[in-house]
């Protein structure tokens, strides 16, 4: 017979990485996520077990309850956050994918979201709770639930790519892309780029990168040919082809020794999107191959 810590852990363990998605998706942050889910634990550690129904709607409201407190300190934090913020990247094997079809472009949509909107649709929409438990999370009715869902579907819908390609497609552009940057060609990436294309740089202050948006083919183009000129024959070759938060892209090394990720977003044939993150706080649970 199980102790009752070795049951706690027993029944929690494989809850634990839908847990930490949930939480993941609701914050943008990997190491966040993890401290949200270990409070989690401590709390399912410390109740009446037996008394639980359903230990993984109990745990999942747990978790959207702390991901809601979290999120009231996040917000002043990303109001004073240095340049472009960007969700901590999650590199994923096709063995890994969530398959909740939430992309990186679209959490950065959720991030325009209140953050009853996004619990709601999250915990409702890619989770699967009722929309009675997701009331006795964000402590809401569930008819004020519903409505709160509702909006979120509407911004996220208006996030989706109208006409996503295959995923053999999207891998094809990215690595042209990829090849087109580091040779600084203008006439490639300009054929690669949608003509309103947006290039987001996140370093946080920590590392050099943009401090703004970079919008337009042709700024996004002069871009990457510049920072190909300036390297000149020194940058490295990509780590790997990745699947960056449901985006192909690629992890890096870079002539200043910063590992980065690169996510492209492409809709229609073109790149629509390019994510780029170097803050080195934000790739800790990447590992350098």
């Amino acid at each position: 017979m199980l102790r009752p810590d070795d049951e706690a852990a027993a029944s929690f363990a494989p809850l634990r990485p839908r847990l930490t998605r949930i939480a993941y998706r609701m914050l943008g942050s990997v190491a966040e996520a993890e401290d949200v889910v270990q409070d989690a634990f401590i709390r399912w550690h410390q109740t009446d077990r037996a008394a639980v129904l359903n230990p993984e709607a109990w745990l999942a409201r747990t978790v959207g309850r702390l991901c809601l407190d979290v999120l009231k300190s996040a917000r002043m934090k990303r109001e004073t956050y240095i340049g472009p913020w960007l969700p901590d990247p999650v590199v994923e094997t096709p063995e890994e994918t969530d398959g909740d079809d939430i992309t990186l472009t679209l959490m950065l949509a959720l991030e325009r979201l209140s953050p009853l909107e996004r619990a709601a649709f999250l915990l409702h929409d890619v989770f699967g709770l009722g929309f009675e438990e997701v009331a006795q999370t964000i402590d809401r009715d569930a008819a004020a639930c519903r409505q709160l869902a509702s909006r979120a579907r509407t911004h996220v819908r208006e996030a989706r790519p109208r006409y996503p390609v295959p995923e053999d497609r999207g891998r094809h552009i990215a690595d042209a892309f990829f090849t087109a940057s580091r040779n600084g060609d203008m006439a490639a990436l300009q054929a690669l780029l949608a003509a309103d294309v947006v290039a987001y740089t996140d370093g946080g202050g920590k590392t050099s990168s943009a401090l703004n948006p970079i919008y337009g083919q042709d700024k996004v183009a002069r871009f990457f040919a510049g920072l190909a000129r300036h390297a000149g024959r020194q940058l490295p070759p990509v780590l790997r082809p990745s699947t960056i938060n449901g985006l192909p892209g690629f992890v890096t090394v870079e002539i200043d020794n910063v590992l980065q990720t690169m996510a492209l977003a492409i809709d229609d044939g073109r790149i629509s999107a390019i994510y780029v993150t170097r803050n080195p706080d934000k790739l800790r649970h990447i590992e350098r191959m």
